[in-house]
């Protein structure tokens, strides 16, 4: 879902990899003029919005050499997730009550009609839940998972908030570096001999 942790560490892993960095949500919003008019596209016309994700997907996955932030719209239907199959799709897993406090204090994080964005902490955390339900099998299919909670627990951190942008990098540097092995050793077992 939304939220500053996966933004800022797609923009380091762009940077680590000297890879381009695009958020496809902010693409999105752009082509509809704004935040505000991509907002008001889904609310009116859902499907033309989900088309349009679909078309920056598609657009983006033609590309190589991008770390891309996916939005909640990217695990929504079968052609998008398909379209993430063109790369490397990791799973950051952050708990969902930090991503109701980042919704609360920046509201431009989320480019949602589903959350009520002027709700309270418990009322924005409960449609977050009821949307992650929604979407969870989607998120399933990625590649990878990365979760704060086990990074935090790995690293001997009480608070998740101590999580750095640079610890979750270096789990997910661990986490491709793993399904590249194991790319590479699927590759060689499918050669004859």
């Amino acid at each position: 879902m939304n939220n500053s942790v996966k933004s800022s560490l797609g923009m380091l892993l762009a940077d680590l990899f000297r890879y381009y960095y695009f958020d496809s949500d902010a693409l999105v919003s752009e082509a509809a003029g704004g935040e505000s008019a991509a907002i008001s596209l889904k609310e009116s016309d859902e499907k033309g919005f989900r088309e349009s994700e679909t078309e920056v997907l598609k657009q983006l996955s033609s590309m190589g050499r991008l770390v891309v932030c996916a939005g909640d719209g990217a695990v929504q239907n079968s052609t998008n997730l398909a379209l993430l199959r063109h790369g490397i799709s990791i799973w950051i897993d952050v708990p969902l009550d930090m991503v109701a406090k980042g919704i609360i204090g920046n509201k431009s994080l989320l480019l949602s009609s589903e959350i009520a964005i002027s709700g309270s902490y418990s009322e924005v955390l409960s449609q977050l839940m009821a949307l992650y339900e929604d979407m969870r099998r989607g998120y399933a299919t990625a590649d990878a998972t990365v979760s704060l909670q086990k990074v935090a627990y790995q690293l001997g951190y009480e608070d998740m908030d101590a999580v750095t942008t640079e610890d979750i990098t270096m789990e997910v540097l661990k986490e491709i570096e793993r399904l590249t092995r194991v790319k590479k050793m699927m590759e060689a077992a499918a050669r004859p001999f």
